[in-house]
């Protein structure tokens, strides 16, 4: 014989234990039994779970997943972390010639 399996059932599963017992005739083992195959079989019919698009597209980098620097600073812009811009090159001046010619130098 197989494995011995105990299962504490709340008032409403040992309620309806009780009444397939008596409307079928069978053992409470036989309809735990019967039970257990009913799901088994309805759960095989069905494709296994994924995720929403896992695998469907490529970025190009191929270690992104595990590569952390991929992650640097990931999520602060959202936030409110994020990180300063690198000050660019001072704009030099003009001369008063280059400013009223439209910056050409003539």
């Amino acid at each position: 014989m197989g494995a011995v399996v105990q299962a504490r059932l709340d008032e409403q599963t040992q309620a309806a234990l009780e009444k397939l017992v008596r409307r079928t005739g069978w053992t409470a083992s036989r309809v735990i039994r019967e039970g257990i195959r009913l799901v088994e079989e309805r759960w095989a019919a069905q494709p296994p779970r994924m995720l929403i698009g896992a695998g469907m597209f490529d970025s190009g980098i191929a270690d992104l997943a595990t590569n952390k620097k991929h992650m640097k600073d990931f999520g602060q812009k959202s936030l409110g972390r994020s990180r300063p811009k690198p000050p660019t090159a001072m704009p030099t001046k003009r001369s008063s010639a280059e400013s009223v010619a439209g910056g050409r130098a003539r």
